[in-house]
């Protein structure tokens, strides 16, 4: 894996979002929610798709706080287009957990 600078890691813009509404895709290849997350006033609301069905269900979703890159540009999945990219790692069966804080931290905030 190629190392790289401090300053290439700050270009990553990574804040902490509450997810405000989840769906269904049922037009994705793989099993995926749609998802609206809140980056506070600064930032707005944004949409994502998430491969997070195994582990998630929608209900269990709205309130939870998670990590997400924001300065991506939008990339069209499907008929939905995804505004970010929201942060996981797989477990050992190979299904994505979501990242985000232990405590409740302000919408917005960036990961330092």
């Amino acid at each position: 894996m190629d190392e790289i600078t401090f300053n290439d890691f700050l270009k990553v813009d990574i804040r902490v979002g509450s997810i405000l509404k989840a769906e269904t895709f049922p037009e994705a290849r793989k099993p995926a929610y749609k998802l609206w997350i809140d980056f506070g006033p600064s930032i707005g609301t944004k949409k994502t798709s998430a491969q997070i069905t195994d582990n998630y269900t929608l209900a269990e979703l709205i309130g939870r706080q998670v990590l997400a890159v924001v300065n991506f540009p939008p990339r069209q999945i499907g008929p939905f287009m995804s505004e970010v990219l929201t942060l996981g790692v797989t477990d050992n069966k190979g299904a994505v957990t979501l990242l985000g804080p232990d405590k409740e931290i302000p919408n917005g905030e960036r990961m330092h």
